[in-house]
């Protein structure tokens, strides 16, 4: 049975004009499909792009190139307030920082309606509410928490509130730029958990971009890999974690500390250095498929000895 493609990224490019003269190209013609009912992972280290590509796709930034289709239609360009209301209904965001995410002067009940009040969900007062207390309940809080504001809230329960706001409008997809990396560690299991009960409940489809790969591997079905605003490995969940082939790949597993000191007295973490790969004119790096599903960053002479060494 295929699977149905929910969302297209076909050389996405997101450059930054910095001065006069600099160009920071922040997103450097990437691509990838995401599939109904399942999770993307994006990880990579701070600065690599995996935040402006999530933002790039829900139009928070309009794309310098490329193409970004969801549902088939193409997210970019002109659009009628209509046609943005119907893509900001199925598309939605949860933010990295749960206190600069939600307004302070809202109550709960505000924060979480929004949605609903924008695209006319509720037909009366009561019915706006049930819908706020359902949502809170689905989220892990009660509904005596509809009527605080949000500094009344710890991190983790932030988080949850931006969750049901997001769940507010009955989304398709959902685009998770970072949500546990300002949480601590026994509250990121929590959230990740919830995501993933709301995921089997209501059939959604999520973008997790993250830089912890362990809890990436946790919740996702496929993870791309991202170095400099290009994408340099894109495979299974454990085929990238058990097979890494990308040499930056390779070092950030390496960086992953275990929770057994006789393995961590002997760890060796491996370092990347750019310049290992030489390219010559003519023989440009492309996203290649290694492997069946496995595709690398590498060139026609890297992809030879990829495929050599790793598919026997």
């Amino acid at each position: 049975m295929q699977k149905e493609k929910l969302l297209e990224v076909k050389n996405l490019k997101q450059h930054f004009n910095v001065g006069k003269s600099n160009e920071v190209k922040a997103v450097d013609g990437i691509s990838f499909d995401i599939y109904k009912g399942e999770t993307l992972g994006l990880v990579g280290e701070s600065g690599c792009g995996k935040s402006t590509t999530g933002r790039s796709i829900i139009r928070l930034y309009e794309a310098t190139g490329g193409e970004v289709k969801f549902g088939g239609v193409n997210v970019h360009g002109k659009k009628s307030k209509a046609d943005l209301k119907i893509f900001n209904r199925k598309m939605q965001m949860i933010f990295q920082d749960p206190y600069a995410s939600l307004n302070p002067r809202m109550k709960v009940s505000d924060v979480i309606a929004e949605g609903i009040d924008i695209h006319g969900l509720a037909k009366s007062d009561k019915e706006r509410m049930e819908r706020v207390y359902e949502l809170l309940e689905t989220v892990g809080l009660n509904r005596e928490h509809a009527n605080r504001y949000p500094h009344e809230f710890s991190g983790g329960q932030r988080q949850r509130i931006g969750i049901a706001r997001a769940l507010a409008v009955d989304p398709d997809f959902i685009i998770a730029d970072e949500p546990i990396s300002a949480l601590d560690v026994s509250i990121q299991a929590q959230v990740v958990n919830l995501m993933k009960k709301l995921q089997q409940e209501k059939g959604l489809t999520y973008l997790f971009i993250a830089h912890d790969l362990s809890m990436v591997k946790y919740i996702s079905d496929r993870i791309g890999v991202m170095y400099f605003g290009k994408l340099v490995e894109l495979a299974d969940a454990e085929e990238l974690y058990n097979n890494p082939i990308h040499p930056y790949t390779q070092a950030l597993l390496s960086a992953i500390p275990l929770p057994d000191p006789d393995y961590e007295r002997t760890r060796i973490r491996k370092k990347y250095d750019p310049a290992q790969h030489q390219y010559t004119a003519g023989d440009e790096p492309q996203f290649r498929e290694v492997k069946p599903g496995h595709f690398v960053m590498c060139s026609e002479a890297e992809f030879k000895q990829y495929q050599a060494k790793y598919t026997n």
